[in-house]
């Protein structure tokens, strides 16, 4: 690791220490478990910094290398190389006791698990850090959190773009400046526990059912293929054959029964299963094993997802199909559209000058204190004057405006050492009377770069550039929020309804089966959802981001949740809005991504729901279990 400029020192708090082991891995493809890592690069450090360890090599995938024009990695020069299995020890001994340290983390990190999967053990990592997602909640003035991009502002020269050893090299310089700037600012390292789960195996491949649910089986009547089916009880013919019959046939084969599911297969209508309970809640209909084997011989033609819509139109009916049923179990509903609002702009001039009307644009304003209720003002006020609102003290905050009760956040004292400008409510009144804040001390405010992101504001709508690369939506909330948030999304279709339960993505499930859409856990405080727009089957009308709260808790006590839209990993946003919910609410709606015509779009919601996460999903037509 070469610096341009003195290196910069090692941090001094204590919950700065740690032994690290800097990771980074070129890859034959995106997706973990399918693709293979043909190169890996570990640097470890002791927690003050020091270098104790290096290790390096290519490896033999026994698959095509994928895009060798990114990495440069052709299958005659890998051919030598060892196995994954083969170094699997000694970079075990290298992680295990380590936070693992990588540039968006999650990818490397679910790449090593699945490596270490395919030798029947697991990646030896309790806590992993993301220096993307560090980068996002310290907010340097940089124009993206590109690798590259943050190599140059940190003082550290980039060799070999795509090579794992220059990479981790190129890291642990980053690591270095992240620290120190975080510890100006009196972050906490957004450090997540993981594995969030010990079961990664080899990838198989789960193909979805093809076609839409037709709804209720109608007794006497043919089975369609995209019906729902659960089995419960002892059947004659094995499980396990009965689901690859039907799967064959087209049917979709479930674990659960909802009020969607068509049909229940059983040989006892009489026992007291879970399943069978729910049937009667709901009214489904049940039949016993020798009936569904005869329906099995004539499953009907259903109608394919993705093939009957034209963009823009519904398919015509199928004559063989029973009504769909869209009887929701819940007492809520899926938000209606809202009407659309334009973006609001923040300006991207090389000044802060200000306009009449806007007198805050191209600032960032982090609001401290008061009721819920007044806090929620002061952030709508401060979105309304043409800045953001920040949930967190980043680098790039302006000012600072501080409520009752807001003189003893923890974060003044830290406000107060970067000379950040403080204000009461009342300067939110008349902005254009204030003095403008002075030049941003280094480490503190973005000097002479205001925010270029598109502030929205509750209802507004920007077009999405198609660039043939993946859009992502980001939540973060307050570091010391004191519940758990999760994030979720509903891929669902012109009638607001899921074609299937694959099309809904939460922790549990963070992978659509087709890879159009993903989940991401950056920290304890930050998750995203990445679409694939190009990908995305023409029956998907928009694609629904919620979050939802883990327990008793409420909006009220979490705070202000940003959303950030970016297009590519590492690219600088661009829009983001600022969005609360009331007193009351444990689920909200952030965002949406909708078709208009042939193009796509974004719009900024911010609607809360009292009710739970299980409720909204059975909204969107989700089968829940009990």
């Amino acid at each position: 690791m070469v610096l341009l400029s003195s290196e910069p020192k090692w941090p001094t708090l204590p919950d700065y220490f740690h032994d690290w082991a800097l990771v980074d891995v070129e890859t034959s493809g995106l997706r973990p478990g399918r693709d293979r890592v043909l190169s890996l690069a570990i640097l470890t450090l002791d927690a003050r910094g020091n270098p104790t360890g290096e290790f390096s090599t290519l490896l033999n995938p026994g698959c095509d290398p994928g895009p060798v024009h990114v990495h440069g990695l052709t299958a005659a020069r890998l051919a030598g190389a060892p196995t994954f299995e083969e170094i699997a020890p000694r970079v075990g001994a290298l992680l295990s006791g380590r936070v693992l340290v990588a540039h968006n983390a999650q990818f490397d990190y679910d790449f090593l698990a699945h490596e270490f999967a395919h030798v029947r053990s697991w990646v030896p990592v309790g806590r992993r850090l993301c220096t993307l997602a560090l980068n996002r909640l310290i907010g340097p003035a940089v124009p993206d959190l590109k690798l590259g991009t943050l190599a140059a502002h940190y003082g550290v020269r980039q060799e070999r773009a795509h090579d794992a050893q220059d990479d981790v090299r190129v890291l642990s310089g980053i690591l270095r400046g992240s620290l120190g700037a975080a510890e100006r600012l009196g972050l906490s390292l957004p450090l997540l526990d993981c594995p969030p789960r010990q079961d990664y195996k080899p990838y198989v491949p789960k193909t979805p059912c093809p076609y839409r649910n037709p709804g209720r089986y109608t007794p006497g009547g043919p089975l369609v293929q995209g019906m729902k089916v659960a089995i419960t009880g002892d059947t004659r013919v094995s499980r396990e054959e009965l689901v690859a019959r039907s799967v064959a046939a087209g049917l979709n084969m479930m674990t659960s029964v909802s009020g969607r599911t068509s049909v229940v297969v059983t040989n006892d209508p009489g026992a007291a299963s879970a399943k069978l309970r729910r049937a009667v809640d709901e009214g489904v209909p049940l039949v016993d094993e020798p009936t569904y084997l005869r329906l099995l011989e004539d499953v009907r033609p259903g109608r394919a997802k993705g093939v009957a819509r034209q963009r823009g139109a519904e398919a015509p009916a199928d004559p063989t199909a029973t009504a769909p049923d869209r009887t929701v179990t819940t007492v809520t509903t899926p938000p209606a559209p809202m009407p659309e609002i334009p973006a609001q702009r923040a300006a991207a001039p090389t000044t802060r000058q200000a306009t009449a009307d806007r007198p805050l644009t191209g600032r960032r304003v982090l609001v401290l204190g008061g009721t819920h209720e007044a806090a929620v003002e002061a952030r709508g006020r401060v979105v309304a004057l043409g800045a953001s609102a920040a949930v967190n003290l980043s680098a790039g905050v302006t000012d600072v405006v501080v409520l009752p009760g807001g003189e003893a956040d923890r974060r003044m004292s830290r406000i107060a050492a970067l000379g950040l400008p403080v204000h009461d409510a009342a300067w939110l009144l008349a902005p254009e009377a204030a003095e403008r804040p002075a030049p941003a001390p280094a480490g503190s405010a973005a000097e002479g770069r205001p925010d270029a992101a598109r502030v929205l504001v509750r209802g507004a709508v920007i077009d999405l550039a198609d660039t043939g690369t993946a859009w992502t939506v980001a939540a973060a909330w307050r570091q010391q929020a004191p519940c758990d948030v999760d994030v979720v999304a509903f891929a669902v279709d012109a009638q607001e309804q899921v074609a299937g339960d694959e099309d809904f993505v939460f922790y549990g499930a963070p992978e659509h089966p087709d890879g159009t859409l993903r989940l991401a856990t950056d920290g304890p405080t930050e998750q995203a959802v990445t679409v694939d727009l190009e990908r995305l089957p023409l029956e998907t009308h928009r694609v629904v981001i919620a979050a939802a709260i883990d327990g008793a808790a409420t909006f009220s006590d979490v705070g202000a949740v940003e959303i950030t839209a970016t297009c590519g990993i590492g690219a600088a946003p661009a829009a983001r809005a600022t969005l609360d919910a009331a007193t009351t609410e444990r689920t909200m709606i952030l965002a949406e991504i909708y078709r208009r015509g042939e193009r796509w779009r974004l719009r900024a919601v911010g609607q809360g729901y009292d009710h739970g996460l299980a409720d909204l999903a059975r909204g969107y037509g989700v089968d829940v279990a009990d």
